[in-house]
């Protein structure tokens, strides 16, 4: 599978406590961590995470799912996709899924962040999403309007 085409992209790590997020710069390059988002209603999760859209111009969102070493979806796996598809519906943006079995585990192995509190661990667990989707996508769906 080709690599996706770069553009503005925003990747979410969803946990039942804080929300990680990572962007990438509109050619795909520079992934950057960016800060948690605690978790509380979804409305205002969306007033924190709908400026940020806005100011990065983002163009597509990655949620990663959790799913388990067979690659079934796993409860959290559930929860993270009813907030995706929030997320799409509210925010009008393309969305892709992306498989972060271990991906807690590789951040924090990666960046020394064994049993991080603060939300540092959350965004680089997006940061590596944001990576993994730039190198193996996949692209978005096209609309049935437009296949």
């Amino acid at each position: 599978m080709p690599a996706p085409h770069p553009r503005s992209v925003l990747a979410f790590d969803v946990g039942r406590r804080r929300i990680g997020l990572a962007g990438c710069d509109p050619l795909g390059l520079t992934v950057t961590r960016l800060t948690a988002v605690a978790r509380s209603s979804f409305s205002a999760d969306l007033n924190v995470i709908q400026p940020l859209i806005s100011s990065r111009r983002v163009q597509l969102l990655v949620v990663g799912l959790p799913l388990d070493a067979s690659g079934a979806p796993t409860s959290q796996a559930r929860h993270c996709r009813r907030y995706g598809e929030q997320l799409r519906a509210a925010t009008g943006l393309p969305l892709v899924w992306v498989n972060e079995h271990s991906s807690s585990w590789a951040a924090a192995e990666r960046h020394g962040l064994a049993g991080d509190r603060s939300g540092a661990l959350d965004s680089a667990a997006a940061a590596l999403l944001l990576e993994q989707w730039l190198r193996e996508g996949p692209e978005p769906a096209a609309p049935p309007c437009c296949r």
